[in-house]
């Protein structure tokens, strides 16, 4: 697990000023920061800069946030980096569609710095308690490795989103259990990240379309549990 002062961030706005606030509150936290002016840029320094954490705008000229975001899942290097969106579009659907392209976490301006220093210490939170975790899951035809972020299905290796992995690897954890949508946000996300509970239902589909129907059951009017019935 990275400290802090290891950390490599990527701001990506057109907003100077926005840039400006993040750069030096994030540098005095000590984190190694980057920054882009679009989408672009931003993918072109990300293979560069090789960031942790990319914090990136929605709406930004050149080529979009997820735009950029769908460039970078489809690159192995970036397929487990955070990325967070910054925008100031609250409806719900700019944020099913930040999920959909492979974000993790989505934040509307105007950006409080110390909420999203909070947010920064969360995942690391929650990078340490997946160390402690069984390194492989083999179930049901399925090898679930959490050092490589790999799944196999027979001969076949499938790589998934962090998030997207994260979640799969939560419940073939502990198979037939059902879970709620707040269960698992609260589980794979964490109590200090805001999303919403649409999210799960957007990644349980994709990870539905990667490993097949038969592995995650959804339960109406409770959620969904790891089925090996």
């Amino acid at each position: 697990m990275q400290t802090t002062s290891t950390y490599k961030i990527l701001v990506v706005d057109d907003d100077p000023d926005i840039v400006e606030l993040l750069h030096y509150n994030l540098t005095k936290e000590g984190y190694e920061v980057e920054q882009a002016e679009n989408g672009k840029k931003a993918i072109d320094t990300a293979v560069a800069f090789k960031p942790d954490v990319i914090l990136m705008d929605v709406m930004m000229p050149v080529l979009d946030g997820i735009a950029a975001c769908r460039q970078l899942r489809e690159m192995p290097e970036f397929r487990q980096t955070h990325i967070i969106f910054l925008t100031a579009r609250a409806e719900e659907f700019s944020e099913v569609a930040a999920f959909e392209a492979g974000a993790d976490d989505f934040i509307t301006k105007p950006i409080k710095p110390r909420a999203l220093l909070s947010r920064l210490a969360a995942y690391a939170r929650r990078d340490a308690q997946q160390e402690g975790l069984d390194e492989v899951i083999e179930i049901a035809g399925l090898r679930i490795d959490r050092t490589s972020y790999a799944v196999y299905k027979g001969d076949e290796k499938i790589i998934l989103p962090k998030k997207e992995f994260e979640l799969l690897a939560f419940l073939a954890a502990k198979p037939n259990k059902v879970f709620s949508r707040d269960e698992l946000l609260n589980n794979v996300w964490g109590t200090d990240v805001y999303v919403i509970a649409r999210t799960v239902d957007v990644h349980i589909r994709k990870v539905r379309e990667k490993i097949g129907e038969e592995y995650i059951r959804t339960i109406k009017g409770v959620g969904y549990k790891f089925n090996t019935d």
